[in-house]
């Protein structure tokens, strides 16, 4: 399930992949626990089916993983 917020994980993760962390334990650390994090915070934008959370963490390996492949220096 996509939604106007898909975009935003997909960049965020991009970025992270080719420019910030390069080990996939770290990432699955930073993108779980944003996950779980959310089902406590009192924001709108943080309500969300758990079917959209899998679907946000999906995006997620999708952005790091082509940003991990378009980095330069692998």
């Amino acid at each position: 399930m996509f939604n106007s917020y898909s975009i935003a994980h997909f960049i965020q993760y991009f970025i992270l992949g080719r420019y910030i962390i390069n080990s996939w334990k770290i990432f699955f650390l930073i993108s779980i626990g944003w996950e779980l994090l959310e089902i406590i915070l009192p924001f709108e934008f943080a309500r969300e089916s758990i079917l959209n959370k899998f679907s946000d963490i999906g995006i997620n390996c999708l952005g790091f993983y082509i940003g991990k492949l378009t980095k330069k220096n692998r």
